[in-house]
């Protein structure tokens, strides 16, 4: 795996879409916690709203891995992004032919692309890692471990967005069609997931039973709902007639829809007319 992935790292590394996009990641992640960062401290700067937090911060330690991975989760659209870029030139410059006629067998190409989504998705989270570390400093606690475990759910959003862009785009192969879809899909499942949001709420007020977050239950959004902002005194005070958050629910459907898209992935590439 290591040798055909050094070919595939050969045919990307000079690749501008691929250079320009992961500097926009890396500033992307910087930048958002930044403004995150401003606004709240703003918001802290305010004495009515200052004393109704009571002096809660976003980047202290033991809520910074949190806060960083959920601020984060909005830029990984960009490794998807690339993702389609990277699989759907495959398709359009038969370089996949060549790789079978070079020797490879399906399965390994099969392997090396998602395993490279893989890859992306595990630098992306060590981005976090890092960032977190750096806005962390800014706060006054020690430094902790304590809900590092929102990183591990970064991680499954990152690994399932990008794999999301792989399915697309081995259906689709063509860069703009499958550029289209990916926003289509991901505009279209954020609205209904609204819409079942806004259901599970009022099921909830009219007396009904707690369904939880429904719009957490849709594949893309599976993944976004296993993070989700730091509790805070402005948070709690519209939490209320919320439905409750089914984390071990949403977690499986999570893994669920990952080992789904695996084996769809599969099942055409190893099946599919090349």
């Amino acid at each position: 795996m290591n040798e055909l992935f050094k070919i595939e790292w050969m045919k990307i590394r000079h690749y501008k879409a691929f250079q320009i996009i992961f500097i926009f990641l890396i500033l992307g992640i910087l930048a958002s916690n930044f403004i995150v960062y401003k606004v709240f401290q703003s918001i802290m700067e305010d004495t009515n709203a200052g004393r109704l937090v009571n002096n809660f911060n976003l980047y202290d330690y033991q809520y910074v891995w949190q806060t960083t991975s959920y601020v984060s989760g909005y830029v990984l659209i960009l490794p998807a992004m690339l993702l389609v870029f990277l699989t759907t030139n495959e398709f359009t410059y038969k370089t996949h032919r060549q790789n079978i006629i070079d020797g490879w067998s399906r399965k390994q190409f099969f392997d090396v692309k998602v395993y490279s989504a893989f890859l992306l998705a595990l630098v992306t989270t060590v981005m976090v890692i890092i960032t977190g570390v750096i806005f962390g400093f800014t706060g006054t606690s020690s430094f902790t471990l304590s809900g590092f475990s929102h990183v591990g759910y970064f991680f499954i959003k990152a690994f399932s967005y990008n794999m999301i862009a792989l399915l697309i785009s081995v259906l689709i192969r063509r860069t703009g069609f499958a550029t289209g879809m990916f926003f289509i899909y991901l505009f279209a499942e954020n609205f209904i997931s609204q819409l079942l949001e806004f259901w599970s709420m009022r099921i909830k007020i009219i007396g009904g039973p707690d369904l939880g977050s429904m719009g957490d239950y849709l594949p893309m959004n599976a993944s976004d709902g296993l993070l989700n902002f730091p509790d805070n005194p402005l948070k709690n005070i519209a939490k209320g007639n919320m439905p409750s958050d089914y984390k071990i629910l949403v977690f499986v459907l999570a893994i669920g829809y990952l080992a789904l898209f695996y084996f769809w992935i599969k099942r055409k590439m190893l099946r599919s007319d090349w």
